[in-house]
């Protein structure tokens, strides 16, 4: 029978990780992309570039409808002194 603890113990001796962690990280700059991506190889670190949304697709296009009507002149203009009353606010 093989003792569990001694087992995981050589587990971590030869470096073998037990849980895989992840890392996400937000470059702001093409510099930073560069620098990261470098360093990732130079380690020799796996990893993947994922081009998935952030964010929920029915924002987003709620987003692209409002740019559309605003670009064909669909919008109200709101002084900044009324938008209380413009929301009812007041």
């Amino acid at each position: 029978m093989i003792d569990s603890s001694k087992f995981f113990d050589r587990i971590g001796t030869f470096g073998i990780m037990e849980i895989e962690k992840k890392l996400t990280v937000h470059p702001e700059t093409s510099e930073q992309w560069d620098a990261l991506t470098a360093f990732m190889q130079a380690l020799k670190i796996k990893y993947e570039i994922s081009n998935e949304e952030i964010y929920d697709p029915e924002f987003v296009a709620k987003v692209r409808e409002s740019e559309e009507q605003y670009k064909k002149g669909e919008f109200e203009r709101v002084e900044k002194k009324d938008i209380k009353r413009y929301l009812g606010q007041e």
